[in-house]
């Protein structure tokens, strides 16, 4: 499953050296057939160790983890989404991600210049969520009035998603995020369709190099959003940077394991039997019998496959069975 999450922020708050960081914690690209070899881009491996404790298991020869896309995006700028700098190529390349890592600069340091010549956190997020927002509102109001005439003739589709957009753009225009109206399952659709920037979800990263507590805490009481505090300097708070960005996506993992290979697998969140076969192979869904299924500590507290299914640990599933985070899971196609 491919999909990515953008690292963005002003110019200067540590994006490269965060993306350097994270460059070194990636896997071989012979395991992932989507693999880019664009140098902004890094397949990066999720932490996990149950995916070893299993390859330990099962002897495996191969041990493959799950991954998460990074997209290393340049710095945006006040401004750039009226083409400020490159403003047009980054918002597009934000656009082109499915979530957005969002780097904020919170460390003091004389020697790397600033851009507004100032350190103010909540300053600079306002900065890109406002270019982020201004962006959208472009965008909403071309399609309001494109939809005009096929509004006035009554079309139903059009209707409904005037209706959307039209509550969406109140929003935008009282400089919110897309992502905090609240809508129906229906109007989120309409919404997904868009590719709105400020809709998407947002990870906010502290860059905490060389900065006291007081001055975390002041940013963390008002962010938003979900944060991590990370030091890419000195590579800490990555791994949990990692996982969280793979939530962040509303990804889960399953397993598959055996002599030749354990591999996690990732999935989105809610996925059905049928569509998580799908990648291991797209037959699967359509070919889908049954699913063997174990929860992944109880085949190791088991000892073994056998001792799993005496202890009615191996539970068969059909094509309605909800994948959960930690099965083990064989098909029958």
């Amino acid at each position: 499953m491919k999909l990515s999450i953008g690292i963005v922020g002003l110019p200067n708050v540590g994006k490269s050296t965060l993306f350097n960081a994270l460059t070194k914690k990636g896997v071989p690209a012979e395991n992932y057939p989507f693999c880019t070899i664009d140098p902004s881009v890094g397949i990066v491996a999720v932490p996990d160790d149950r995916v070893q404790k299993l390859s330990d298991f099962s002897k495996s020869a191969k041990t493959i983890p799950a991954v998460v896309e990074f997209v290393d995006i340049a710095g945006l700028v006040a401004g750039a989404s009226k083409g400020e700098g490159l403003g047009n190529k980054f918002l597009t390349n934000i656009r082109e991600t499915d979530a957005i890592l969002h780097m904020v600069r919170v460390f003091e340091d004389k020697d790397v210049i600033h851009v507004a010549n100032r350190v103010d956190p909540l300053s600079d997020i306002e900065v890109i969520n406002l270019e982020l927002i201004l962006a959208d509102l472009e965008t909403v109001t071309k399609r309001l009035l494109n939809l005009n005439r096929d509004v006035k003739k009554g079309d139903k589709d059009a209707i409904a998603e005037n209706y959307v957009l039209q509550k969406v753009e109140k929003v935008l225009a009282d400089f919110k995020l897309a992502s905090s109206i609240i809508l129906n399952p229906d109007e989120q659709e309409i919404l997904k369709s868009m590719h709105l920037l400020s809709a998407k979800p947002i990870l906010y990263a502290l860059n905490t190099s060389i900065v006291n507590e007081n001055v975390i805490k002041e940013v963390v009481d008002k962010i938003n959003g979900p944060y991590v505090e990370i030091d890419p300097v000195f590579e800490t708070g990555l791994n949990e940077m990692i996982k969280e960005s793979y939530k962040l996506l509303g990804l889960e993992t399953y397993f598959t394991t055996g002599e030749d290979e354990t591999r996690a697998w990732t999935i989105k969140k809610g996925s059905t039997a049928p569509v998580a076969g799908m990648a291991i192979h797209t037959d699967f869904r359509e070919k889908f019998i049954r699913a063997e299924v174990v929860f992944w500590k109880d085949l190791l507290d088991s000892g073994s496959y056998s001792e799993s299914r005496a202890k009615g640990k191996v539970r068969i599933e059909g094509k309605e069975y909800v994948v959960k985070d930690g099965d083990v899971i064989e098909f029958k196609i």
